[in-house]
Order: structure tokens, then C-alpha cells, then sequence
């Protein structure tokens, strides 16, 4: 098993809640859409998206660079 910490700052004019909403809760919905060439689906295994949740990533297939 592995874990990945990712850490970084930017500047947005929209509201820090509303982007936290988009791309953390609702990400297994906005992250396909944005990225379809990429990311296929992702479904959420176990919990309610929150603390302690697993999702399962599903890439798009073909050559990814």
C-alpha cells in the first residue's frame, strides 16, 4: 500500500469552499468531465465521499504522456 501528498498554492476568484466542493467532494463526478481523454470514471468503493472514503480511479485507455 501506498499514499501520495500533494501540496500546493494558487490564486482563484472563485471562493475557496466552492472550489474545495468541486474537486474534493464532487470530483468522481467534475474530473471525468474536465479530463475525459484521461480519466474514464471514478467510482467511490467505500463511504460517502468524505473522510476516510476509497475511490477508484479508472484511466482512459490508450498511450497517456
Amino acid at each position: 500500500m501506498s499514499s501520495i501528498s500533494l501540496s500546493q498554492e494558487f490564486t482563484s476568484p472563485v471562493a475557496a469552499d466552492r472550489l474545495f466542493k468541486a474537486l474534493i467532494i464532487d470530483s468522481h463526478n467534475l474530473i471525468p468531465k474536465l479530463m475525459p481523454q484521461a480519466i474514464k470514471s471514478i467510482e467511490i468503493i467505500h463511504g460517502d465521499g468524505g473522510a476516510g472514503s476509497i475511490k477508484q480511479i479508472n484511466f482512459a485507455e490508450g498511450n497517456h504522456k
